[in-house]
C-alpha cells in the first residue's frame, strides 16, 4: 500500500482517539448514570451524530450500496422511510420514554407490564445482538476494509479466511476498548468526530465516482451519463422481484423502521441521555434531515459501481470497496479507510454499550444481585461486555458466503423487531392490557416469524406473500391477540404513567412543524424518481 495511504489512515484514526480522550477523560465513568447515560447531559448535535453513526456502519455502507448495485434507487427505502419513524420518535415515543426516566427499553416494559416481561425482552435483545447485529457489523467492516486497503498485499497474508479472522479481531478489540472503558459519552463524542469524516468522505466518493463515469468531464456529465445509460436504476418504486417492492414500504419496511428508530436499544439509548426533551427532539429530527441525504452516499455509489464494474463479475457486497479502491487517490483512500474504521467502531461500540447496559441494569441488577452497588453494576457490564465482544469476534467470520448482507440483516432483525414493537405500542396506547398478553406476544411472535423463515412448510408463506408483508401480518396478529387478551383478562386497574422527574419535559416548539416538513420531503423524493 502506498505510504501516503497508510499515513493518512493512521493520522485520522489517531486524531479521533486523542480528541475523544481529551474531551472525556474527566467524565464520570463510575456511576450507572455516568457510564450508561452520559450523566443525562447530551445535547442535540451529539445525539444526532451518535444516532447517525450508530446506524451508519459498514453493514449500511457495504450492504446497502451492494443492494443498490443490484436493484438501484428503490433500496433508498432503507434510508428515506427512516425519516417517518424518526418523526414518530420525536413526537410520540420520546416524551413517554423520558417521562419514565428509563435507561433501557425493557425497563419501560417493567413499568408498564411487570418484571417478567422485562426479563424476556432483555434476553431477546441480548441474543439478537450477540448472534445477529454485532457479528454483522464486524464481518461487513472486515470485508469493506479488505477491498479498500488491499490488506492482502499490505499484510502478506494470502489466505482470505485467515485475513478475515485477523481483521475481525483487530477491529473488535479496538471497538471493545472504546465501549467498555469509556461509557456512552465516549461513544457519543467519538461518533461525532467520525460522523464529520464520514459525511465528507461519503460525498467525496460520489464526486470521484461520477468523475470516473464521465472520464474526467465533470460531475454533472457523469450524472447525466449514469441516468441515460442505466435509467432502470433510478426508479424509486421497486418492482415485485426486487428486494424492496414499493408496496412493502407501507407494511413490513415501515414497521422495521419504526422498531429500529423508536424501540431499538442500540439507537434510542442516546435519546435517553438527552439533557431535556427539547434537546432530544432536536437531535432526533436533525438525524431525520441527514437520513434524507443518505441515498447520495449509501445508494448512488452502488449505482456508480454497477455502471463501472458490472461486467467484471464482482459480488454486490464487494462493489463499494472496489469503487473506493479504484477511484480515490492514495491520500484520500487512507483517510476514507480511517473513516470506515470509525464507522465500524461507532456501530460496534454503540451496540456493545447498549448490550452491557441491558445486562447490567436488567439482568445483573434486576435479577442476579439486586443489592449491587453502582460500582459493581458498572464492573459487571465491563466483564459481560468483554465476554460478548469475544463471542461476537468468533461468530462474525462464519457469516462469509451470505448473498446479500443487508438483506440477511433485515430478515434476521424481523424475528425480534416485530414482537417488541407490537408490545411497546400496545403498552403505550392502552391502559388495561395485562402482562400475560405482552409475554405471549414476545415469545409467540419470535417463534412465529422464525418458523415462517426456517421451518417447512411454513417457510413458503413469506415467499408467497413477500417476507415484509408476512412480518406485517404477524404484527397485526400480535396486536389483535394482545387486545383480545386485554378484553378477556384485563388489568385490575388502569395503568397510569408517572413522571420520574429526571429531565425537563418541555417540548421543542419547532418539533411538529419540522416533523411535517421532513415527511413532505420524503413524499417529494419518491415522487421525483417515480418510474425512473
Amino acid at each position: 500500500m502506498h505510504a501516503l495511504t497508510l499515513a493518512s489512515f493512521l493520522f485520522f484514526t489517531g486524531l479521533v482517539a486523542f480528541v475523544t480522550w481529551r474531551i472525556t477523560r474527566r467524565d464520570d465513568h463510575r456511576s450507572t448514570s455516568g457510564y450508561f447515560l452520559a450523566g443525562r447531559t447530551l445535547t442535540f448535535p451529539l445525539i444526532a451524530a451518535s444516532m447517525l453513526m450508530t446506524n451508519l456502519s459498514t453493514e449500511q455502507m457495504v450492504g446497502l450500496n451492494g443492494s443498490a448495485f443490484t436493484d438501484g434507487l428503490s433500496v433508498m427505502a432503507w434510508e428515506v422511510i427512516a425519516v417517518i419513524a424518526l418523526v414518530a420518535l420525536a413526537l410520540f415515543f420520546l416524551p413517554r420514554f423520558l417521562k419514565s426516566g428509563i435507561a433501557t427499553l425493557p425497563q419501560l416494559l417493567a413499568i408498564r407490564f411487570d418484571t417478567g416481561t422485562q426479563l424476556i425482552a432483555n434476553v431477546i435483545f441480548l441474543i439478537a445482538y450477540a448472534v445477529v447485529l454485532l457479528p454483522i457489523i464486524l464481518y461487513s467492516g472486515a470485508i469493506g476494509l479488505q477491498g479498500m486497503l488491499d490488506l492482502q498485499g499490505l499484510t502478506g497474508i494470502e489466505s482470505n479466511t485467515v485475513l478475515l479472522w485477523a481483521t475481525v479481531w483487530a477491529v473488535g478489540l479496538i471497538g471493545a476498548v472504546y465501549a467498555l472503558f469509556g461509557g456512552l459519552r465516549t461513544v457519543a463524542v467519538s461518533d461525532t468526530l467520525n460522523g464529520v469524516g464520514l459525511l465528507i468522505g461519503g460525498f467525496v466518493i460520489v464526486y470521484f465516482g461520477l468523475q470516473a463515469v464521465s472520464g474526467g468531464s465533470g460531475v454533472m456529465e457523469g450524472w447525466n451519463i449514469l441516468k441515460e445509460s442505466d435509467p432502470s436504476k433510478f426508479n424509486s418504486m421497486g418492482g415485485p422481484d426486487q428486494q424492496v417492492p414499493f408496496s412493502t414500504i407501507f407494511t413490513g419496511v415501515l414497521l422495521l423502521h419504526l422498531f429500529y428508530w423508536t424501540t431499538n436499544q442500540q439507537i434510542i439509548q442516546r435519546t435517553f441521555a438527552a439533557k431535556n426533551l427539547a434537546e432530544g427532539q432536536k437531535g432526533v429530527l436533525l438525524t431525520g434531515f441527514f437520513k434524507l441525504l443518505g441515498p447520495l452516499y449509501l445508494v448512488l455509489p452502488g449505482i456508480i459501481a454497477y455502471h463501472l464494474y458490472a461486467d467484471q463479475g464482482i459480488r454486490a457486497d464487494e462493489a463499494y470497496g472496489h469503487l473506493v479502491f479504484n477511484v480515490l487517490p492514495p491520500y484520500l483512500t487512507g483517510f476514507f479507510a480511517a473513516v470506515m474504521v470509525g464507522a465500524i467502531l461507532s456501530s460496534f461500540n454503540s451496540a456493545l454499550n447498549s448490550t452491557t447496559t441491558i445486562f447490567s441494569l436488567g439482568i445483573y441488577k434486576g435479577v442476579l444481585k439486586k443489592d449491587a452497588t453502582e460500582e459493581q453494576v458498572v464492573k459487571s457490564g465491563k466483564v459481560f461486555g468483554w465476554t460478548m465482544a469475544i463471542t461476537t469476534m468468533i461468530i462474525a467470520p462464519l457469516l462469509a458466503g451470505q448473498d446479500s448482507l443487508f438483506g440477511y440483516l433485515q430478515k434476521m432483525n424481523a424475528i425480534y423487531f416485530i414482537p417488541i414493537l407490537a408490545v411497546v405500542l400496545v403498552g403505550l396506547l392502552t391502559k388495561r392490557v395485562p402482562p400475560m398478553a405482552a409475554k405471549v406476544a414476545l415469545v409467540g411472535g419470535c417463534l412465529l416469524i422464525a418458523a415462517g423463515y426456517f421451518v417447512p412448510p411454513f417457510n413458503k408463506l413469506p415467499i408467497v406473500m413477500h417476507e415484509f408483508h408476512f412480518v406485517a401480518a404477524v404484527f397485526v396478529l400480535l396486536v389483535a391477540v394482545m387486545l383480545v387478551i386485554g378484553k378477556l383478562r384485563p388489568r385490575a386497574t388502569d395503568w397510569v404513567q408517572e413522571d420520574s422527574g429526571d429531565v425537563d419535559l418541555t417540548p421543542w416548539k419547532g418539533a411538529v412543524p419540522t416533523g411535517i416538513v421532513l415527511v413532505v420531503l420524503v413524499v417529494i423524493m419518491y415522487a421525483s424518481f417515480a418510474g425512473g
